[in-house]
């Protein structure tokens, strides 16, 4: 297999995206262009993303995204070998834009079609980034995802714990909305708790001790609107101070939950390569912080891609694409959309797995 060059289309929230990304023969990925263009004074004022404005945003702009990606690139259509698209799982009108667009692209250009998982996509990143082989454990955690990952290849996934009620992105953004932190709340809420004390609320490590590695986060979310309540009116210092606390109850549970799953890998006769931290909370210092102590203590390396890559993009979509690609893998322009697409799901490749 040659080199690969793939286009990537992502819209499956509030961001418009379009990357360049060549995937060399030998499995080596190379960004050439990443546009990303947020959405986040659109839906600002509605303290989340509002799903019909950010359909409609993505159809304003999402053209001049992908011919800004190209051009940066120094690329054209002709010189692609494939246009991917995140096909699922996200809000419905975002994914009907980015993969419509996408479709559209490749039959005009006869290139070859891949409809991606958003979730695979950022479950791979960190080979793009960081050469990370298979096996490893994923933990990913975004606004709309947690979850705990077995990744022994490309569409080979097993997930071993995941949330059984709020993504602890969703919980952040929610936390820092009850306190009057403004949207987005997960970088809000990690700015406040930097000057608060994290012991001044006693807040419950859900699940900890559990034998699955799954997370729970509306009961802590709970014990902290019934904390405010308690205290309020809030001056900044309770503010600051509910948020440390909070982050740390989110951590420790993080710790916990992340250490069962590389035992429950261990167990099985699985060496992981490398904790692989991904989804937009990859971008909280705390958070890295800790896993980088679980991950050592582990025997295992942390590996985490940069910040413009650990939230939504396109280099993602169009490396993901590559890496099925390279094993033969493209679909027909009849996929459908989806809203949602467990990780599991996507289809596994018979093909040799790379390194």
């Amino acid at each position: 297999m040659s080199d690969l060059l793939l286009l990537g289309i992502e819209t499956t929230c509030d961001e418009t995206a379009a990357a360049v990304v060549r995937r060399r023969q030998g499995g080596v990925g190379e960004i050439l262009s990443n546009v990303v263009l947020s959405q986040v004074d659109d839906h600002a004022a509605y303290g989340g993303v509002v799903p019909e404005i950010a359909a409609r945003a993505h159809v304003e702009v999402l053209d001049r995204v992908i011919e800004r990606a190209l051009a940066e690139a120094g690329v054209a259509l002709r010189d692609l070998d494939g246009i991917a698209a995140a096909a699922g799982p996200g809000l419905i009108g975002g994914v009907i834009v980015g993969l419509t667009t996408a479709k559209a692209i490749a039959l005009a250009s006869g290139k070859a079609l891949i409809a991606v998982n958003h979730l695979e996509a950022h479950a791979l990143t960190a080979r793009l980034t960081d050469g990370v082989g298979f096996p490893y454990l994923l933990l990913l955690v975004s606004g709309g995802h947690t979850q705990l990952v077995a990744v022994r290849g490309v569409g080979d996934y097993e997930k071993l714990g995941g949330t059984i009620d709020d993504a602890i992105g969703e919980a952040f953004d929610k936390t820092a909305k009850m306190l009057g932190l403004p949207y987005p709340g997960g970088p809000a809420v990690e700015r406040a708790a930097q000057s608060g004390d994290p012991v001044r609320f006693s807040f419950p490590r859900p699940l900890a001790g559990r034998p699955e590695p799954d997370f729970s986060l509306s009961g802590l979310k709970t014990a902290v609107r019934v904390e405010a309540l308690k205290i309020a009116p809030l001056s900044e210092k309770d503010v600051a101070d509910l948020c440390a606390s909070f982050q740390s109850a989110v951590v420790d549970m993080i710790a916990d939950r992340v250490r069962l799953a590389l035992r429950i890998m261990r167990e099985r006769g699985e060496k992981p390569t490398a904790l692989v931290l991904a989804g937009g909370v990859g971008a909280n210092q705390a958070v890295r912080k800790i896993l980088h102590k679980v991950a050592t203590e582990g025997g295992t390396r942390l590996a985490v891609p940069p910040p413009e890559l650990c939230t939504d993009n396109g280099a993602m979509i169009a490396w993901a694409g590559a890496e099925r690609l390279a094993l033969g893998r493209k679909d027909s322009l009849e996929f459908a959309p989806r809203a949602r697409w467990p990780l599991e799901e996507t289809a596994p490749v018979d093909e040799e797995q790379p390194a």
